[in-house]
């Protein structure tokens, strides 16, 4: 009597055996069967050509895969890319309102008051610092008026009417909008002229 690990492992050879025969049901030149896994010849002379099918097959699968491959090694080397060029944009976006109030304060600096004035001038020289530092780093100020509104760059705020300027035109600047290496990483907040 048989132990049944064994007869597990006598179906499994029996299910392996069924898998590795073939019959590709070509027919060779002569007219007989293939037989491609018993003998690489028929009985005429002529090579069995199942096997190049398969091989075809299987090529195309491969360059499909390679392909597939290159395609993923370039998205991700551009979202590495991506991700090292603007990877400052979190620490700039943070340090916009410090450079909003700065100017905010320099509108002060026509005061009589000389102490406020030098108090000022500090302001003004660590604003100029902040400026460049941004440049450095490739941040370009959208702050442009009498331009024609463009929503993908500005948010317009307000509407006014002036008749002596073109519909859809920028009066004035409210807050300045920025970019980060060509992306907009603020829009600029704007008043639009509207003519009814």
């Amino acid at each position: 009597m048989m132990k049944k690990g064994k007869k597990t492992n006598l179906e499994e050879v029996e299910i392996l055996e069924n898998e590795e025969k073939h019959d590709c049901n070509d027919d060779c030149c002569c007219g007989e069967e293939c037989h491609c896994n018993e003998e690489k010849t028929c009985k005429c002379g002529d090579e069995c050509h199942c096997n190049e099918d398969k091989i075809k097959d299987l090529e195309e699968k491969l360059a499909y895969s390679k392909a597939e491959l290159i395609n993923y090694r370039k998205r991700k080397d551009e979202e590495v890319s991506n991700m090292l060029k603007y990877a400052n944009q979190d620490l700039i976006l943070e340090l916009l309102p410090i450079v909003d109030n700065f100017e905010r304060a320099m509108t002060l600096a026509n005061s009589e008051n000389t102490e406020l004035k030098k108090f000022l001038d500090g302001f003004n020289m660590l604003y100029v610092s902040i400026i460049d530092i941004f440049k450095k780093f490739g941040v370009e100020e959208i702050n442009e008026k009498d331009i024609p509104f463009d929503p993908t760059i500005h948010e317009a705020l307000l509407v006014d009417e002036n008749k002596d300027k073109e519909n859809d035109t920028i009066l004035e600047v409210l807050l300045k909008g920025y970019k980060l290496k060509g992306r907009i990483i603020r829009p600029a907040q704007v008043k639009v002229n509207k003519i009814n």
